[in-house]
Formats: structure tokens, C-alpha cells, sequence
């Protein structure tokens, strides 16, 4: 047997007809690709459970994805090249930070095109689901896949989850953590086959919950205001956990319980493989793309740029048929994550494992690094790169804030901490001093449960010219700009007691302890199968890889990396990690969250303040020199291969007023 795909869509006129230069108009297809796989084909070897999903009359297994895809009119007007959004917990992200559009997961008018980028490019834009254990809502786009059962008789197992309460009043969550995401129900509403602990910090001693304190129910809430106030119940339920004293805020409470039912999760990988292959490869009439496509490139940023790693490194770029699917990839703060998807009960929404949040997350695991090397603790070697006639070209970018939460320093570096060879298939770029999440359309600066400002440097103009130089490398082999990180050869990448003596003391601002580590953990013998029997994990060395970070200069900026405009020209200190506020965590750093601290804004500021870094007007003189310092180094960027030149003036134009409101620099 071979495997089937069928899809129905709508076609409408998408950004209300406009026309994106020599490309014209295009339309949007919206609608959903079904899905026949052999689950005895060695296609579909490598994913977990697929023996025990249901299968159809002619022995195939069937799911259906949602999808969008966005395409030229008129295709041959296009540059033949498929750009695949893995989007982000259901949601179409790349426009937004491709475009500078504005987020939606129905794009359908001018201001989701944004700047039209993609499409004066000409690029075909797809975004499907991969993750089945979405719920419906918000316009996210859904994987339905089939639940694992040995026959009649369901697959039951030991299932972990965290629960940290971000205020106080919060009695109740779903057992997967978040509202949006399907839960693996407990077996019953016993809790007998249920432990739930609570400690502080992440690598605090776990401390009992008593039974009585808690429960697997769920708040019932609605019906409008009573003479009493808003009416709520609770309600025994198998997927919730329930504190009538509620749960105290920054606390780690974890559950572990035994959970039924898990979703066949590794078929998201398939979801991917056979819908690209079949947009680029199928000649038949079926395909809404006409065969107008000659290369296809995917996109995936956190979450899903973990989701790419995984992809490649499991062999999924090869389709049923032998044949390359994604060109090139471009996994964004993925950090050296991955290895999460695919294993029963897995919970793909849960983050990949920082120092306070999903600590002991199994989503970082060996290998790390694009090239082969040997993991020290284990003697075991292997790579993300390990299929030279499928794997595709990589341009790997990440954060400040994956060198502090996210473990990235092993994707270039041996588990030592060692460099590594960079495969000439493989771009590397690191944007410095930047943080996790950098929406291009941010307004004002924001606060979360960090002590300082989120880091509001912008950086999407470095995605448009990434894809430009990764289309020309596919197509012509003309070589992209070469990868621009820290090392520890040079000096710029460092450890932690290193990175301490180079940052400046800035008062009222705490720094973090250490960059969250990476523990070597055992889940259990069969844990390479996709089983993992030991919940929580043993931790057999709490400190078992380097973790390093970039160094710093006198501003408490990273040095190495892309430095965009606003890093290279600083209004301020821009961090990638942001410590928790007190009674929330505080002192461990806050989820990916990076930090804004701004400079004093004249010397009179910084004489009474006693800060050390220089002042705004001592640096640029007034808004002109800063407008000025700005265009340098964007010009900078353009040359070097890093940005494009029609990004030019846009960086000029949000320096005005001294980057009013983003960064409301007051006193000037």
C-alpha cells in the first residue's frame, strides 16, 4: 500500500485583490487535507503507537489536518517556492513576522499581508496543523488524530505535568497545563494512582500535597450575576485538577497520575512530510498548486523550530517515495531542543524546559549539534544531520534568551563545551541580544512577571533577507552570509563566571544565578521507544552538559552574533533573560522572557542615579545622531548580507523621537 492525501478547499481573492507587483494577485485556499498512511510501511516506522491506531477497511490509518494556503493567481508568476509555516500552537505565525503583518489565523485582507513581502517575493504560502492535541478555538488549526487503543482495551501509563500559578485566585487547570490543549484523562477519579508535589524552585525538594487538599474536578462557571455574585460549581472531571485553597502563585506544583488514552503524536511528522511532498511533487489535477513548485522551505519558530529539529533528525524529510521534501529549513529559537513529539503521552504545547518552568522536560535530549559528536556522559554519538541525499540546507537562527533557557550553546559546541565544525550545509546565526519572542508590531514596552521591561528589540527585518539568501542557496548554490555566532575560539562565548566579571552593575536590577541547566535524566529503559516509564525522571547528574553564554561588552550587550540595528545603535541594555519577581518565582529567570533596561538619559541622570553606562545624549548627542548611528548600521547589515537594503529606511523611521513610544525614553 502507498499513502493517499486528498484536499478540499474554498478559494477567495486574499488581501482584498491587491496586486504584489510583477507576482499580481492572490488567492487563499482554506480548507482540509485527509490523510491514508500504511502503518506497516517503513515510511511510518518510527512512530510510536502507530500499531495500535484504528485502522479503515483496507488497513490504512486516517487523520485530517486543517490548512491555508496563499498563492499566486496566476502561478507561473511566481518564484516556484513553497514556504511552509509550522505556525505555533495552532496559529499562522510567519506573516506576522515575515510581513510585519498583523496576526491572524483567517488571513484574508491587506493587513495581513503587511508589507506583502512573501508575496512580491512570490512565494506560495502554506500553513497546516501538526499538533493533534489541540482543542478547537481562537481560530487554531486542528490535527485530528486517532487515539492509541490495544484493541478494546485502553492504553493506560504514567502521565507528568507542572501547574504554576502566575497570581494569586487561581483554583484550577487542565491536566495538560493549558485550556488550549487536550489533556491525557486520569483513569479515575481516585486518587490513589496520583501523587502531586509542590516545591519552590525547580531543583528544590518535592514536598507532598495531601490528598485531601486537592482533586480531579474542574470549576463549572456562568449563568450571569446572582444576588451572591457570579455563580460556579465544581464538577468531578478526569482531564482537571482542582485546589479549594487555590494554588500559591510561582510555586512548581507537579502531578504525576495515570493517564489513558494517548494520541497517536508522531503522525504530526507525517502530517508535514506528505502534505509538502505532495504540493511539490504531485502532477495530478488534485493539486491546487498545478505543479508550479520546484522547491519548498519550512519555517518553525520556539515550539515548532523545535518541531523542525525533530523532523530531520528522525528522517521525516524523506517522503513514502524516497524523495527530498523541504529544501531548506529554518528553525527559529528552537534552542537545542527537539525529541519531545514523538512518544506516548507526549504534551506537545509544554515549553522545552527552562530553570523554573518544565525543567525536567524530556524535549532536550542528545543530539544537540548539526554536526556528529559524542555525548561524554554516555560514550553515544550521532547528529541532527545524518541523511546527506534528504537532509535538507538549514539556517538555524536563535536569541540571547536560548543561551539562558534554551541550552544553545550546545547546537555549536560538543557536549563539553568544546566548538564544533559548522557542515557547510548549515547556517548558524545567533541575534544578539535579543529575546525569545520579538512581535514587529509591538507598540510600548511591556512588563511580565520579570523585574524588568520584555526586551523590545526588533529584529524581523533579518527574516526577510534570511529567506531571500535561502531561496538563491537552494536554487543557484549561491552561499548565504556566513554564519555569525560566539565561540569560544575568539573569546565571546563564555561561562558563567566569566559573563559575571563582564556585566556592568546597574542599579535596581538583578542578574540571574546561572544559565538553566541541563540535567542528564533517565526515563526509564524503554524511553528510546518512545515509552517513558519513570515520571519523574531520575536525575543522574543535575549539571551533565556546558552550558555557555555570550560575553557582554560595557553596556551589558552581546558583543558576537547579528547585531540588528537597535543593538548595534542601544538606547539601552538589552537582555535575554529576565529575573522572576519576588513571591512569583523570584530570583530563577522568568519562561523565555528577555529584559529592557534603559540608559540613563543624560549625564545629570546617570551622575544621580550612579549608573555606570553612559548616557543616551553623551552617546548620540541628540534624535539626529541617533537616526544617524541607526542608518550606519543598518547599511552595516545590508552589506554584510544580513539585511536588506528596502529595510533601510523603516529602521530610520521607527528611530524618530528617539524610538517613541516602543522605547518612551523620557527626559530628552
Amino acid at each position: 500500500m502507498t499513502n493517499y492525501i486528498t484536499l478540499e478547499t474554498d478559494s477567495q481573492p486574499f488581501a482584498d485583490g491587491q496586486s504584489f507587483g510583477d507576482v499580481g494577485p492572490y488567492e487563499r485556499l482554506k480548507g482540509r487535507a485527509h490523510y491514508r498512511v500504511d502503518p506497516l510501511a517503513a515510511a511510518q516506522a518510527g512512530v510510536v503507537d502507530i500499531q495500535y491506531a484504528p485502522r479503515d477497511e483496507q488497513g490504512y490509518v486516517t487523520f485530517a489536518t486543517d490548512l491555508v494556503i496563499l498563492k499566486p493567481v496566476e502561478m507561473e508568476r511566481g518564484n516556484g517556492s513553497l514556504f511552509y509555516d509550522y505556525g505555533n500552537r495552532g496559529n499562522i505565525r510567519a506573516l506576522q513576522y515575515f510581513c510585519d503583518a498583523k496576526q491572524s489565523n483567517e488571513p484574508s485582507t491587506a493587513a495581513h499581508a503587511g508589507n506583502g513581502f512573501l508575496f512580491r517575493r512570490g512565494f506560495t504560502f502554506v500553513a497546516a496543523a501538526w499538533q493533534g492535541d489541540l482543542l478547537p478555538g481562537q481560530g487554531r488549526m486542528l490535527l485530528d488524530l486517532p487515539v492509541a487503543r490495544d484493541g478494546d482495551v485502553p492504553i493506560t501509563g504514567k502521565v507528568r505535568n507542572e501547574f504554576i500559578a502566575s497570581g494569586p485566585g487561581i483554583f484550577c487547570f487542565p491536566l495538560s497545563g493549558r485550556s488550549s490543549t487536550r489533556s491525557h484523562p486520569a483513569v479515575s477519579l481516585d486518587q490513589d494512582h496520583a501523587v502531586l508535589t509542590r516545591r519552590r524552585y525547580a531543583m528544590d525538594a518535592r514536598e507532598a500535597v495531601p490528598a485531601s487538599a486537592w482533586s480531579f474536578a474542574r470549576i463549572d462557571q456562568g449563568g450571569g450575576l446572582h444576588a451572591t455574585g457570579v455563580e460556579h460549581g465544581v464538577a468531578p472531571s478526569l482531564e482537571h485538577i482542582y485546589m479549594a485553597q487555590g494554588f500559591e502563585p510561582g510555586w512548581i506544583y507537579e502531578l504525576v497520575y495515570e493517564g489513558q488514552d494517548p494520541l497517536v503524536m508522531g503522525l504530526g511528522h507525517v502530517a508535514v512530510r506528505d502534505l509538502a511532498s505532495f504540493l511539490k511533487h504531485h502532477e495530478g489535477e488534485d493539486n491546487p498548486l498545478g505543479g508550479g513548485i520546484s522547491h519548498a522551505y519550512s519555517y518553525g519558530r520556539s515550539q515548532t523550530g523545535r518541531c523542525i529539529r525533530d523532523y530531520v533528525w528522525r528522517g521525516f524529510n524523506e517522503d513514502a517515495r524516497g524523495r527530498k521534501v523541504f529544501d531548506g529549513v529554518m528553525p527559529h529559537v528552537s534552542g537545542a531542543g527537539g525529541k519531545w513529539l514523538n512518544h506516548r503521552f507526549a504534551n506537545a504545547v509544554v515549553a522545552g524546559g527552562q530553570q523554573h518552568e518544565d525543567h525536567y522536560c524530556p524535549a532536550d535530549a542528545f543530539p544537540f549539534a548539526y554536526t556528529e559528536t559524542t555525548d561524554h556522559n554516555t560514550g553515544e554519538t550521532d547528529s541532527i544531520l545524518k541523511r546527506p541525499d534528504t537532509d535538507p540546507l538549514v539556517m538555524h537562527s536563535q536569541t540571547a534568551t536560548e543561551y539562558w533557557q534554551r541550552r544553545g550553546s550546545l547546537v555549536h559546541t560538543d557536549t563539553e563545551g568544546n566548538d564544533l565544525p559548522i557542515p557547510d550545509s548549515v547556517r548558524i546565526y545567533v541575534w544578539s541580544s535579543t529575546q525569545h519572542g520579538s512581535d514587529p508590531n509591538l507598540q510600548t514596552p511591556q512588563m511580565s512577571a520579570g523585574v524588568e521591561y520584555l526586551n523590545i528589540a526588533q529584529t524581523s527585518m533579518l527574516f526577510r533577507a534570511m529567506l531571500d539568501r535561502m531561496d538563491a542557496w537552494a536554487k543557484t548554490g549561491a552561499a548565504p552570509a556566513p554564519s555569525c555566532l560566539p565561540t569560544r575560539a575568539d573569546g565571546t562565548l563564555v561561562d558563567y563566571e566569566t559573563w559575571w566579571g563582564q556585566y556592568p552593575a546597574i542599579p535596581n536590577s538583578p542578574i540571574p544565578q546561572e544559565p538553566n541547566q541541563l540535567p542528564h535524566l533517565d526515563f526509564g529503559p524503554d524511553a528510546k521507544a518512545g515509552i517513558l516509564t519513570k515520571e519523574p525522571p531520575e536525575v543522574l547528574k543535575e549539571r551533565a552538559y556546558a552550558i555557555l553564554v555570550p560575553a557582554v561588552d560595557a553596556d551589558g550587550n552581546e558583543t558576537a552574533g547579528v547585531r540588528a540595528p537597535m543593538i548595534q545603535a542601544p538606547l539601552g541594555t538589552y537582555n535575554g533573560w529576565n529575573v522572576r519577581r519576588r513571591g512569583l518565582g523570584g530570583g530563577a529567570m522568568h519562561e523565555f522572557s528577555g529584559g529592557y533596561i534603559p540608559f540613563p538619559e543624560t549625564p545629570e541622570v546617570q551622575a544621580a542615579t550612579g549608573d555606570l553606562r553612559q548616557s543616551i545624549t553623551a552617546r548620540y548627542g541628540d534624535n539626529a545622531g541617533y537616526i544617524g548611528a541607526i542608518e550606519a548600521a543598518s547599511k552595516r547589515l545590508v552589506a554584510d548580507g544580513y539585511m536588506l537594503e528596502e529595510d533601510i529606511e523603516q529602521a530610520k523611521a521607527r528611530a524618530v523621537d528617539w524610538g517613541r513610544p516602543l522605547h518612551d525614553v523620557k527626559g530628552i
